[in-house]
This record gives structure tokens, sequence and C-alpha cells, in this order.
């Protein structure tokens, strides 16, 4: 491997050291959570040797923010203890691709996520919405493909783009001509953040939707068996599911914001800013798969059995 700059030691500040503490407290168990949702998922799979559309989102939805927060979190660490590390080929190109690939398929995952409880959940009489619903099991390997495909092409952009940032960066600080390197990066790295913005608000305004259209039907329905006086039990039920599809969309909306802050590169400059945007983007793939876990009884079953069974090991020892 070539190093297009000296190795430095370790020079980590106060604050890094605490911004690095509190993210991987984030990191980890956001790896773990979303570890053990793939973990189960897979077994389910060996056992039925099949998986239903929406255990097919949520395994694919854990294996990329599993991928996210492992990917990002060696990034943050590298570049706040040893960030010369991360100009050694191909280190640098390789995360950043990774990184891409994965946060953009968490993005995307998450959406179909959200379009597919849609179309299985709200009821709706107009004729195209009734045809997705009846093919809603053929359309999700193909939506899922495209969430894939989408991320794999913006992960190569950003690959090449860091080649490019680390090309324009040794060239011309090797020159001295440093009056260049600003606008020459600015330049290359306003693709990929227009390209980063389009997906996050194609993504966005694809849960958004698929949201509102959802809690528009499940409140109109709870509307009518409350008309019809309905039972308590089937109430309450929607009534659940309203309040778990609200928690979504405002997790969703803030996440939202925060990424786009994230590349407004005024904000990067800003240490306390950029802390506040990464502790919440570390924190939302962890906190939303534990949401998801909870919401489906058999998964929330598997981890309430798996923590009593790692609780009693514990009393014994």
């Amino acid at each position: 491997m070539e190093a297009c700059r000296p190795p430095q030691q370790s020079n980590v500040t106060s604050f890094g050291a605490m911004a690095l503490a509190i993210i991987t407290l984030e990191a980890f168990p956001g790896m773990w959570i979303n570890g053990f949702l793939v973990c189960v998922l897979c077994i389910a799979w060996v056992k039925k040797k099949a998986l239903n559309s929406n255990e097919k989102i949520l395994l694919l939805l854990g294996c990329s923010r599993f991928c996210y927060l492992c990917f990002s979190w060696v990034y943050c660490s590298l570049s706040i203890t040893y960030p010369n590390y991360l100009y050694v080929q191909p280190t640098f190109q390789l995360i950043v691709f990774f990184q891409s690939f994965s946060n953009c398929s968490n993005l995307w995952v998450s959406a179909s996520l959200c379009v597919f409880y849609c179309i299985k959940i709200a009821n709706f009489r107009n004729s195209f919405f009734i045809y997705l619903k009846l093919k809603t099991d053929r359309i999700v390997p193909w939506l899922l493909l495209a969430s894939l495909l989408s991320a794999l092409a913006i992960g190569i952009i950003a690959y090449d783009l860091a080649v490019t940032k680390l090309s324009i960066d040794h060239n011309s600080t090797r020159q001295g001509n440093f009056s260049k390197v600003g606008g020459q990066m600015d330049e290359n790295f306003f693709q990929i953040y227009f390209i980063y913005g389009f997906g996050f608000v194609t993504s966005f305004t694809a849960a958004i939707c698929s949201a509102l259209l959802l809690l528009f039907s499940l409140w109109r329905h709870k509307c009518k068996m409350q008309k019809n006086s309905m039972n308590s039990l089937s109430m309450d039920a929607h009534i659940k599911a309203v309040k778990s599809i609200l928690s979504f969309f405002i997790i969703y909306s803030i996440n939202f914001i925060v990424l786009i802050l994230s590349l407004i590169p005024s904000t990067k400059e800003e240490n306390h800013v950029a802390f506040l945007s990464l502790l919440f983007l570390y924190a939302f793939p962890g906190v939303h798969s534990l949401i998801l876990i909870f919401s489906n009884p058999k998964l929330e079953k598997t981890l309430i059995r798996f923590l009593s069974c790692v609780k009693c090991k514990d009393c014994m020892r």
C-alpha cells in the first residue's frame, strides 16, 4: 500500500475523546440490536426454508444498518485518533464506498419498509392500490433489488470521488498549490452532495407519503369503528398502530433533517453542530430497529427469552 501522507502519532483532544466515547456507546449497542435481528431472521430462514416479504425487508435492513454502523464507527474513530491513516490507499476509498453503500441502502430499505406497511395495512378502494396489495409479494424482491442497485451506484460514485480527492490533495500539496485544493474539492464533492441529497429527498418523500397515507387510513378506520361501537381490543390495536407509525414519522423526519445538515460544509466546521448530528445519526439505526423488534410479537418474544437466558446464566455464576 502506498501512503499519500506520512503516518502520525495519535493526538486526540478531550473533545474528540468524549465524542468518540459517546459515539462508541451508541454504535456498538446499535450493531448488537441489528445483529440480533439478522441472526433471528437467518435462523428462521434456515428452519422454514423461506421468508415472507416483511422478514425479507427486515433482514436486508438489519444487514445494511449493521454495516453502516460498523464502517461509520471505523471512519469516525480513525478520523479522531489517527486521521492520516485514512489517507493510506485503498483504506479511505473502501471505507467511503462501504459507508456510502450501507447508508444509502439503509435509507432506501427503510423507505421500502414504510411503503410495504402502507400497502399491506392501509385500506383504499383505488384499483391501482388494490392491484399493488395483491402483487405485494412479487413487488418486494424487485423493490429491494432496486434499492441495492441504487445504493451500489452511489457507492461506486463515492469511491471514484474518494480516489479523486486523494489524488488532488496529494498532487496539490506536493506542488505547493494549496490555494487550489479547496476549489477543486468543492467542485468535485458538489456532485456527491447533490447525489446524496437527491437520494435522501427521494427516500424521505416515499417514506413520509406512505406514513401519512397509512395514518389517514388508520384514523379513518378508527372513526368507523367508534361509530359502529367495535370491541375495545380492535380499537386498541389500531391506536397502537397509529402511535407506532407516528413515532416512525417523527424519527425519520428528524433523521432526514440531520442528514441534510451533515452535508452542508459550514455545519462541519462547527464541532458542536457536527457532534450533535453524529449523535443522532448513530442513534437512529439502533433505536428504530429496537422499535421494529418490539412491534413484532415473534421478535419481541425471542429478544425477551434471550435476555432472560443471559440473566439466568449471570445469576448462576
